[in-house]
């Protein structure tokens, strides 16, 4: 299953307290990006922060692989999980959308 994955800051969390942490939660990320979990990783432009495109069995799974993030660890974020399925193509030339 393909979900989008977006990082929430939880409250108190500032740049200043995830700097203890970023060499771990880079090395975290290369060893799920490694292993197939992390798909794709952009910055987020509208706030400091990811999106993370991952490949689990199930959002639950998901969830559990993302709270295993040293900053998930540390209490300062935490994720929302958004499942994604294929778009359906063939409905847009499907008979009256046209």
């Amino acid at each position: 299953m393909k979900l989008l994955c977006l990082d929430i800051p939880q409250p108190g969390a500032s740049l200043e307290k995830y700097k203890p942490h970023m060499l771990d939660e880079l090395r975290h990320t290369w060893q799920l990006y490694k292993d197939g979990i992390v798909r794709d990783i952009y910055f987020r432009q509208d706030r400091p922060g990811v999106a993370i495109i991952a490949e689990c069995e199930s959002v639950e799974a998901a969830r559990q692989v993302l709270g295993e993030f040293p900053l998930a660890k540390a209490g300062l974020i935490g994720w929302d999980v958004i499942p994604l399925g294929a778009f359906h193509w063939e409905a847009l030339f499907a008979p009256g959308n046209a």
